[in-house]
C-alpha cells in the first residue's frame, strides 16, 4: 500500500508538471541533444556499429553540430510549440530544420574539401544522409511519445468520480454501461431504491440501500460526489422529491433519458448521462397526441397563425406542419424572428409555408390576406404579454390584444374560417392588470362572436407559464446565474403553474379538434410552483451553493402582477373531456351587447387617456380589480 501511495503522488507530480506547457528553452536543448545523439548514431549505422571510426574526429563535428542545430531551430521555431499538442504542423516544422541541418553540413563539407580547411570537419557525405533521417525520426518520435505519455498520466490520474445510482431497475443498465466503459468516468459505490424487492441485494456486488440510509456521513464515508437518477419513468412529482433528497445533501444530480430513447438500442451509452435541468423537475413527460381526428382536420387545409415567430406561435407551426397542411401562413410583425423561423422550417426541409411580415391591428392589410389565402384554420397567438410593460401601457395593450384579435376575429367570420382558436392565458383569470384583462376581454369577445355566427367555431385555451418561452422566469434564471447572480425573486410566496411548450401547444391543437364552439379549454398544469424554491433548485443544479455562493434577492412584486395564478375564474367550473389534461371552464352568461359597446369604446383609445382606458375594461370585466397598481384607486368604490 506504501508503494502504491508513493507511486500515486509520483505521478501526480509528473501530472502537475506536464500540465504545464514545457519551457522552450528546454524544448531546445532536448532537440539539441537527440540531434547529437542521432548524428553519433548516423557514424554507427555508417560504420556497421563499430566504434573505430578511422581518421574521423567526432568531437569537433558534434560542436558543429549543435552550433547548426540550434541555428536550424531558431530559424524554423520549431522548439516553440507545445509538445502535448503535437500535430501535422510540428512535425513539418522539425522536418524543416533538419533540413535547414543538412543543408549547412553538406555547404560546409564542399566548402572544406575544396579549400583544404578545417579536415576536422571532414564529414561523410552519407554519415550527413543517414544523420538527416535519424533526426527527423527521433524528433518527431519523441514528441508522439511524450503526447502519448501525457496523455496516459492524465487519463490514469483523473480518479472517476464516486457516485450512486438511484433506481435500481434501469440502475443496472447504467452500470453494466460504466463498467463497459474504457477509463470510466465514474466508480459506483452503491445503489439505491425504495422499492423492498430491491432492497438490500447486490448488483455487481454493489448493495442497494432504501433512500434514508443515505445520509451525510455515508456521503462523506465514501467520499461520493454525484448521484445518477436512473428512473426515466418517473413523474415529474416523484423526480422532484428524488432530486429535493440529494440537494438537501449537496449532491450533483444528473440523470438518464427517456426509456424509449435508449432501449431500441443494445445498451445505454456512458454519454448520455446528463445533468439534470430544472425543466424535467417542472414537467417531466411532454404529452405526445396521436389523434386521427387532428390529422384529418388539418391535413390539406390552409393554416393561419399569428404571432408565428413568438415562442408559442413557432411551436404551433412545426406540429402542425407535421400533419401535411395545404399551407400554413406564418404571420408575425417581428421581421427578425420570423426570419430565423423561416430559416430553421427551410433546414428541416419543410416546404408548405409562407411567411407574412404584417400587423394584426392593420385591418386593411389582414383583408387582403384573408382574400388571397383564405385560411380554413386558424390559431391566434399574436398577443403583448408581459405583465409589468403593459401595466404601463394600456394603450398598446389595448390596441393589440383586444383591437387586432377583434380584427382577426371579425375576418374569420366574414370569410367563414371553419375554425378560430385563440391562445389565451390564466392571468386572464379574475385579472390584477392590464394584459390579463385585455386577454379576457378577447376571450369574451370571442364567445360572443359564435353566438353570431354557425360558420366559424370560436374555441379558447388557457395555460400558464411555459418552460423557455421568451421571458420566462427559468430564461431570467439562466442569464442571472450566467452572470453569478444574484437571482431576482418578486416575492417569497410567489407562486407560478408551468407547462413545456411542446406540451402546451400539442394541448392547443387537442383543444382546437375536441372544441364544438364556444368553450375555453384549460388545462391541467399540475401543482403550482414556488418560484423562490424554484430559484433555490436552479441554483444547487448549476453546481453552485445557495446562499453562499449565489444569493436570491426579493424585489417585491411588480405592478399588476399576484401572488397566485388561477385556472378558473369566480363563478365559473370545469368540465371533464376525453383527454384527462383538458377540461372546459364552465363559463356563466354573458351580455353581448355590453360587450360590444364596451370594446367599441376601446376601439376610440387613442383619444382616451391611460386611466379612462383602464376604466372601461374595468367597467367590462367586474372581476379586473388591480394589484400592486396606480390604477387601484380606481377599484374604490
Amino acid at each position: 500500500m506504501k508503494i502504491k501511495f508513493l507511486y500515486i503522488k509520483l505521478a501526480k507530480k509528473i501530472k502537475s508538471l506536464a500540465e504545464k506547457s514545457s519551457p522552450r528553452w528546454g524544448v531546445l536543448l532536448i532537440d539539441i541533444f537527440l540531434v547529437l545523439n542521432a548524428f553519433i548514431a548516423a557514424y554507427l549505422i555508417r560504420f556497421n556499429f563499430n566504434f573505430h571510426f578511422g581518421n574521423y574526429r567526432l568531437l569537433p563535428q558534434l560542436a558543429l553540430i549543435a552550433l547548426l542545430a540550434f541555428l536550424s531551430f531558431l530559424i524554423t521555431g520549431s522548439y516553440k510549440g507545445i509538445v502535448r499538442h503535437t500535430g501535422l504542423y510540428d512535425a513539418i516544422s522539425v522536418t524543416k530544420s533538419a533540413i535547414f541541418l543538412t543543408s549547412f553540413l553538406i555547404i560546409i563539407v564542399f566548402v572544406s574539401r575544396k579549400l583544404h580547411i578545417l579536415p576536422a570537419l571532414n564529414i561523410p557525405l552519407s554519415v550527413i544522409g543517414i544523420n538527416f533521417f535519424v533526426s527527423v525520426f527521433l524528433l518527431i518520435s519523441s514528441r508522439v511519445i511524450y503526447k502519448a505519455f501525457h496523455q496516459k498520466m492524465v487519463t490514469h490520474l483523473k480518479s472517476p468520480k464516486k457516485i450512486i445510482i438511484h433506481g435500481a431497475h434501469t440502475g443496472k443498465a447504467v452500470f453494466d454501461a460504466i463498467l463497459a466503459t474504457t477509463n470510466p468516468p465514474y466508480q459506483v459505490m452503491a445503489l439505491v431504491d425504495e422499492r423492498p424487492e430491491f432492497i438490500n441485494k447486490s448488483i455487481h456486488r454493489k448493495t442497494v440501500y432504501p433512500p434514508k440510509k443515505i445520509t451525510k456521513k455515508f456521503l462523506i464515508r465514501n467520499e461520493i460526489e454525484e448521484v445518477i437518477i436512473s428512473k426515466p419513468e418517473a413523474s415529474s412529482f416523484e423526480l422532484l422529491n428524488i432530486a429535493n433528497h440529494y440537494l438537501d445533501l449537496g449532491l450533483k444530480i444528473k440523470t438518464v433519458p427517456y426509456i424509449n430513447e435508449w432501449l431500441n438500442q443494445e445498451a445505454i451509452q456512458v454519454s448520455q448521462i446528463k445533468e439534470l435541468n430544472i425543466e424535467e423537475l417542472l414537467n417531466r413527460h411532454p404529452i405526445k397526441i396521436d389523434n386521427p381526428v387532428l390529422k384529418s382536420d388539418l391535413k390539406n387545409k390552409v393554416i393561419l397563425i399569428t404571432g408565428a415567430a413568438g415562442s408559442i406561435g413557432s411551436e404551433i407551426a412545426l406540429q402542425v406542419l407535421h400533419f401535411q397542411p395545404l399551407k400554413v401562413i406564418l404571420l408575425d410583425q417581428a421581421e427578425s424572428a420570423l426570419y430565423d423561423l423561416q430559416q430553421e422550417f427551410l433546414a428541416q426541409n419543410f416546404t408548405a409555408f409562407e411567411c407574412i411580415v404584417a400587423d394584426i391591428r392593420d385591418a386593411k392589410k389582414m383583408n387582403q390576406y384573408f382574400q388571397l389565402f383564405k385560411p380554413d384554420i386558424i390559431y391566434h397567438a399574436a398577443a403583448y404579454k408581459h405583465v409589468p410593460l403593459m401595466e404601463e401601457n394600456p394603450y398598446e395593450a389595448v390596441k393589440t390584444n383586444i383591437i387586432g384579435s377583434k380584427i382577426v376575429m371579425d375576418l374569420a367570420v366574414l370569410y367563414k374560417v371553419k375554425k378560430f382558436v385563440m391562445v389565451s392565458t390564466d392571468k386572464a383569470v379574475n385579472p390584477t392588470n392590464v394584459m390579463g384583462a385585455t386577454k379576457r376581454a378577447a376571450e369574451m369577445y370571442a364567445t360572443c362572436k359564435q353566438h353570431d355566427t354557425k360558420e366559424t367555431k370560436f374555441i379558447i385555451t388557457r395555460f400558464g407559464n411555459v418552460l423557455g418561452s421568451n421571458g420566462s422566469v427559468i430564461q431570467l434564471f439562466k442569464k442571472q446565474l450566467k452572470k453569478g447572480g444574484p437571482l431576482t425573486v418578486t416575492h417569497k410566496k410567489i407562486t407560478r403553474y408551468f407547462m413545456t411548450i411542446p406540451e402546451a401547444c400539442n394541448l392547443v391543437l387537442e383543444a382546437g379538434t375536441m372544441g364544438k364552439g364556444g368553450e375555453i379549454f384549460v388545462f391541467d398544469m399540475g401543482q403550482p410552483v414556488r418560484i423562490y424554491d424554484l430559484a433555490i433548485k436552479m441554483i444547487q443544479l448549476s453546481g453552485y451553493k445557495y446562499p453562499d455562493e449565489i444569493a436570491i434577492k426579493i424585489t417585491g412584486l411588480r405592478p399588476g402582477e399576484k401572488l397566485y395564478e388561477e385556472v378558473l375564474g369566480q363563478n365559473e367550473d370545469d368540465l371533464p373531456t376525453h383527454h384527462e389534461k383538458v377540461k372546459i371552464a364552465s363559463l356563466p352568461p354573458i351580455n353581448c351587447q355590453d360587450v360590444y359597446e364596451k370594446i367599441n369604446v376601446l376601439t376610440s383609445y387613442k383619444d382616451l387617456s391611460n386611466f379612462e382606458i383602464v376604466k372601461t375594461l374595468k367597467d367590462l370585466i367586474p372581476e379586473f380589480v388591480s394589484n400592486n397598481s396606480i390604477y387601484e384607486k380606481l377599484d374604490v368604490n
